[in-house]
């Protein structure tokens, strides 16, 4: 005799939403995933984000199929009463299923061996310049090849992020170390931690780190409430600095963006120094001390100090490209405030993210990252596989009338600016305000 299922509702989900009782469905089966979260790969903010809720289609984005086998070790015995798959989530995971089937989860092409190549010849052709001749504007050449490898090795870094591409894991956590912190000195734990969030909760203003950048960028007026940041646990306090700030953002944007790099060192070393659980905080640290030998050891052989300042600046210039097309993805696509849902992942993807049109030939210098939906979407799939699904995931969106924006690079740029004008405006009135009220 069969046993009967028990049920619980939505709301009575919703009632374990919080760390000590955190449980999630998937595909209707309740799972308490409590302990689960102290050690999840992904992190804690993933589940934390999701508590509550169905994860379903997050749960299909991130996890290979062979994740499915582990979740009955966390299956309450409960199932969801009144769960409902909504039109776009079927379609969604049927192209999903799909492209598993196809086995494009799988297939990375020659991507990987490709920018290995290029990025070593990047690297080895900046220590020539700077070691092999006295000229001033090779050392600057130098500097920006350098600044280069930098933006190609870190997209290396983000698709070993998302999926295996080395042959082992193993392997590719050697990959993460090498290419995050020895290379760039960015602390592949940190990227881990803020990119994760920002995927599951894509342009919420209070839960996406991406656009949590006061005092010196706001992207909406809603950070002009002081709202909280759930994801670093403190008021976004939108003070009389942060309205000077914002007031000229869209003319500081692009010089910001040339020294972003610092905040990112700045970044990895309050992460790496902070209390937080870090996973691999030693191997994290070893690599972030050997970037930090070879970078000042490389610029000591520059003459004099003024070429110094310059290369870095050059190099840190030059990566300004990277940190730009990061901003041009999401600022002047649409925002929220409030938790992400894990009932509407497709729609909340197709609504904060936007494309950038190019060329196939020009796949390389935006690392898969001008596919910025379909990326989104389907994280675990490798780069070369963007373009090919672009048409599937373009008839999706136009099936349930829901955006697909793609625009030029040049035409990206525009509705950045126009984006960050339009605070600067409302952000300068309220500066006037405050000068006038308090003399």
């Amino acid at each position: 005799m069969a046993m009967e299922k028990k049920y619980v509702t939505q709301e009575e989900l919703k009632q374990h939403n919080k760390p000590g009782d955190l449980w999630i469905s998937i595909q209707g089966k309740v799972y308490n995933v409590t302990e689960w979260v102290k050690t999840h790969p992904g992190g804690d903010i993933p589940l934390l984000s999701l508590a509550g809720q169905d994860a379903t289609d997050a749960f299909i984005a991130f996890h290979p199929g062979t994740a499915w086998q582990h979740l009955d070790q966390f299956f309450t015995g409960y199932y969801l009463k009144d769960f409902e798959v909504s039109d776009v989530s079927k379609d969604y995971r049927k192209l999903a299923s799909e492209f598993s089937k196809l086995g494009m989860f799988d297939k990375k092409g020659h991507t990987v061996i490709y920018s290995l190549l290029f990025v070593t010849l990047l690297f080895a052709a900046s220590v020539y310049g700077v070691l092999g001749s006295n000229c001033f504007y090779v050392h600057m050449g130098a500097g920006a090849l350098l600044g280069f490898a930098w933006v190609q090795v870190s997209y290396l870094g983000h698709d070993s992020g998302h999926y295996n591409m080395m042959t082992t894991k193993g392997f590719n956590q050697m990959a993460q170390i090498l290419a995050g912190n020895c290379l760039t000195g960015i602390s592949i734990a940190w990227w881990k931690w803020t990119h994760n969030a920002h995927h599951i909760a894509c342009n919420s203003l209070d839960y996406d780190p991406d656009l949590q950048h006061l005092p010196v960028f706001a992207v909406s007026t809603s950070l002009f409430e002081s709202i909280t940041s759930v994801f670093y646990g403190r008021e976004l306090s939108f003070d009389l600095l942060c309205k000077v700030f914002v007031s000229f953002q869209h003319y500081t944007f692009y010089p910001v963006m040339c020294v972003a790099r610092v905040n990112l060192f700045l970044q990895t070393f309050l992460l790496l120094l902070s209390n937080r659980k870090v996973p691999h905080r030693a191997l994290n640290i070893l690599g972030i001390l050997v970037f930090w030998t070879w970078f000042p050891l490389l610029v000591s052989c520059l003459p004099n100090w003024t070429e110094r300042i310059l290369f870095v600046l050059v190099s840190f210039a030059v990566t300004s490209i990277q940190h730009i097309q990061f901003c041009l993805n999401h600022f002047s696509a649409d925002t929220y405030v409030g938790a992400p849902k894990g009932n509407n992942w497709f729609e909340k993807q197709t609504a904060g993210t936007i494309d950038i049109s190019c060329s196939p030939w020009m796949d390389w210098f935006h690392g898969g990252l001008q596919f910025q939906l379909e990326h989104h979407l389907f994280p675990r799939l490798p780069r070369c596989q963007l373009r090919k699904i672009s048409p599937l995931v373009r008839d999706l969106c136009k099936k349930h009338d829901l955006p697909y924006r793609s625009f030029s690079f040049y035409d990206a740029n525009v509705r950045t600016i126009k984006t960050l004008r339009e605070a600067a405006v409302h952000a300068r009135g309220l500066t006037w305000e405050a000068v006038t009220i308090h003399g």
